[in-house]
């Protein structure tokens, strides 16, 4: 196990943990939008900096999905969560399902904000071209950003999340998490899981649409459930935050105060 500690701030004081892992074009500032009206006294969120973002933008590593699961595993000791939840976003999503498999003890629920699937998604031709390059080139990054939320959002919107993307990203890490994410399948490590699992799309979204998520999600996790934000694309936390936030939370919260399950159906 890594002694990497994850750059980290705590939100809230309950007694229901839950770390929020950011996608591929952000560092832990994707949250920003939706902190204000977070359930600050039954959850604790954990907001976390990956390696290659943010405060970690220069630590080394491999830039992978399972590396990141076991850094959360390591951080929730040293913060003494025993048992916790994960919601994570895109790239985060990928993460959260891995701990599936790294430590499917100690997670009470998973949620996914239009999640990259565990099978990954394998790119070919001018999508291939267009997500390398997007590692050094800005324009790239806006394409992909404009197209994911159904070419709806003001000019001004797109570019400031690239100048967000540019300045909290390492290039070379930024382009290694493309292949961990969108080229690994870990399919086979947790399908079947029993861990409650909540996989939030946005309708606009062409790539990581409800549909995806049906043949996904769905059909992976017998306690799986789906959401569908009908205004919001690929970032739910700056298109739609207070749907995204009560989702989210109703979901979490049917777990109960204790992690019994006893808020099921509530």
């Amino acid at each position: 196990m890594t002694s990497f500690v994850l750059p980290h701030e705590v939100h809230g004081d309950g007694a229901h943990k839950v770390f929020a892992v950011h996608g591929w074009f952000a560092d832990r500032s994707a949250y920003a939008a939706v902190l204000p009206d977070l359930d600050r006294t039954s959850f604790s969120y954990a907001l976390v900096d990956l390696r290659g973002y943010g405060e970690a933008r220069d630590a080394t590593g491999s830039y992978t999905t399972a590396e990141a699961a076991v850094d959360l595993v390591e951080l929730a000791d040293r913060l003494g969560w025993e048992r916790f939840s994960v919601v994570g976003h895109s790239m985060g999503g990928a993460v959260a399902q891995r701990l599936l498999a790294v430590a499917p003890h100690r997670l009470r629920r998973i949620a996914g904000v239009s999640p990259v699937p565990a099978s990954g998604m394998p790119l070919a031709g001018e999508q291939a071209a267009l997500f390398g390059d997007a590692a050094h080139r800005p324009e790239n990054r806006r394409a992909i950003i404009d197209f994911t939320t159904g070419g709806r959002r003001p000019a001004a919107w797109l570019d400031r999340m690239v100048a967000r993307s540019l300045e909290r990203s390492d290039p070379k890490a930024f382009r290694a998490w493309l292949d961990s994410w969108a080229g690994e399948d870990f399919t086979t490590d947790v399908v079947g899981s029993e861990v409650p699992a909540l996989a939030v799309a946005g309708a606009l979204d062409p790539a990581l649409s409800p549909e995806v998520m049906r043949r996904t999600w769905l059909a992976w996790y017998p306690r799986a459930e789906l959401a569908v934000l009908p205004g919001a694309g690929h970032y739910a936390m700056d298109e739609t935050p207070l749907d995204l936030v009560r989702a989210v939370e109703d979901f979490l919260r049917a777990d109960g105060p204790d992690g019994t399950g006893a808020g099921e159906g509530a």
